[in-house]
């Protein structure tokens, strides 16, 4: 009963609002965590930006990490495809001039050609021949991706799906990509770092917060997998799954 009662506890709270992309509500309170990764995004963005007068953050969010990098070059422009994201990223973005494009298709970026110095990606998908029309000749193009093996083991525990069908999206392919459309300098580096949680309410809000990872989820219809899980933590303190991440930096010819 105790354990019916903890879980219903943790499955009430996962229902803490959540916006842009900020997991703060589980990770600044300890509830997730994750093994740090050999690189810095952030870092290899900022050490770029110091030549650069025009800036594209495809995938913005809710315009979180794009806010941190002031002062931004004098033309900053910003993308989001997650409709929820939207209004968050134009209400952090406006104070600073910078206007959020809504995009659907990777292939359609509503800039004109050569326009940016910069593009940054950070977990958003991407048409390498998009990105190279957008950027200026010798233009960098960095991004961080979300690997297609990403918590695959949750996924697993809770009998989501039989495979993966992004399992292909490594930085192999990713790589390739560039490659095929003469991108230059191509440098990269891919890991699977373990991302631990300390409570069963910690996974259900990550869950309710990217419904792609598993799109038909419910604490209703996974109650099962869930209880299962719930109990593995409370036994061991925690439980790991491995996430897939992986970097590449390029330059436009």
């Amino acid at each position: 009963m105790m354990d019916e009662e903890l879980f219903q506890f943790y499955a009430k709270q996962a229902k803490e609002p959540f916006s842009g992309w900020d997991f703060s509500y589980i990770t600044e309170t300890g509830r997730m965590d994750s093994e740090p990764l050999s690189w810095s995004y952030g870092s290899m963005v900022i050490k770029e930006l110091r030549d650069v007068n025009s800036l594209l953050d495809m995938g913005t969010g809710g315009g979180e990490f794009l806010s941190m990098l002031r002062p931004l070059p004098a033309h900053t422009a910003a993308t989001e495809g997650y409709e929820p994201n939207i209004p968050v990223a134009r209400d952090r973005l406006k104070p600073f001039g910078i206007d959020v494009k809504r995009v659907e298709e990777d292939d359609i970026l509503p800039f004109e050609d050569g326009e940016f110095n910069l593009v940054i990606n950070r977990h958003e998908s991407f048409s390498a021949s998009e990105v190279k029309r957008v950027l200026s000749p010798g233009g960098t193009f960095i991004t961080q991706q979300v690997g297609g093996l990403d918590l695959q083991g949750l996924n697993l525990s809770l009998c989501a799906i039989e495979e993966f069908g992004y399992a292909h999206w490594n930085m192999d392919y990713a790589r390739e990509q560039l490659k095929k459309e003469g991108f230059l300098e191509i440098e990269g580096a891919e890991e699977f770092p373990i991302t631990r949680f300390f409570d069963i309410g910690a996974i259900i809000y990550y869950l309710k917060a990217i419904p792609w990872q598993i799109e038909d989820f419910t604490v209703e219809k996974y109650r099962k997998p869930l209880m299962e899980i719930h109990d593995e933590i409370e036994r061991r303190g925690y439980i790991d799954f491995k996430s897939h991440r992986f970097y590449l930096t390029a330059k436009r010819p």
